[in-house]
């Protein structure tokens, strides 16, 4: 199982949230760009949010130009992609790939193109709250199931589909992992697992049950557990 270390971007710091929540915030540092060897030492790539991007403010693109530069790994990159110009613009900054959420509701045939002709550069990020996609940094309902989603996304190419179940997220209640399981079991492409990993023990079970990768955020920054001991479980 593939490890994802996140580093969620607000005003410049680098912060979590409480299932998706912008008054819900917990500062974990100051300077994120100084996170980004110790996560990546271990890692099999970085997940970077940009949540002034998500929350509809101006994106932090020379702090994400200065986190893309720095990385020893390959980092995806979301929040707030709302039209394919913010896609190749991610690209042109370094990054991987690129995380969309929202736009595959709004306009799926952007997606849709986008996944064509960037072939493993586009992750659909399937945001769900009891199995219906949420959209809008989490604030509306897309009107749509996660599992109808993720199919649409994997018949485009989707490089892979990020799984979060939305009330999980931040808090460690432990992840979804039937939820996560049941969709990578319905399409053909990576599905990664994200929201709930509060232990080592999470991890397992994630890995287990055969889900390609991960995203580990807040335990990491609570020092419940090393990148390194995560790692270790994510490739027993």
């Amino acid at each position: 199982m593939k490890l994802l270390p996140a580093i969620d971007l607000l005003g410049g710091r680098a912060v979590r949230l409480e299932r998706g929540a912008r008054d819900r915030a917990t500062v974990f540092h100051e300077r994120p760009v100084e996170l980004v060897g110790e996560l990546g030492q271990f890692a099999d790539r970085l997940h970077v949010v940009d949540l002034d991007g998500a929350f509809g403010d101006a994106r932090q693109r020379e702090l994400l130009r200065a986190i893309l530069a720095a990385s020893p790994v390959p980092v995806e990159v979301g929040g707030g992609i709302r039209d394919r110009a913010a896609i190749d613009e991610l690209l042109g900054l370094g990054a991987a790939m690129v995380v969309v959420g929202t736009l595959a509701i709004r306009e799926p045939a952007v997606v849709a193109a986008a996944c064509r002709e960037l072939p493993g550069r586009i992750v659909v990020a399937v945001d769900a709250r009891e199995g219906v996609v949420a959209v809008d940094g989490w604030t509306a309902s897309g009107g749509v199931s996660a599992t109808d989603l993720g199919k649409r996304a994997a018949d485009w190419g989707a490089a892979a589909l990020l799984y979060t179940d939305v009330m999980r997220d931040g808090v460690g209640v432990g992840p979804n992992v039937a939820a996560t399981a049941a969709l990578g079991a319905a399409v053909p492409c990576e599905v990664i697992a994200s929201g709930g990993v509060g232990r080592l023990a999470d991890l397992q079970a994630l890995r287990d049950a055969g889900i390609a990768a991960v995203v580990v955020g807040r335990a990491i920054y609570d020092r419940v557990f090393t990148v390194e001991a995560a790692a270790r479980v994510c490739k027993a």
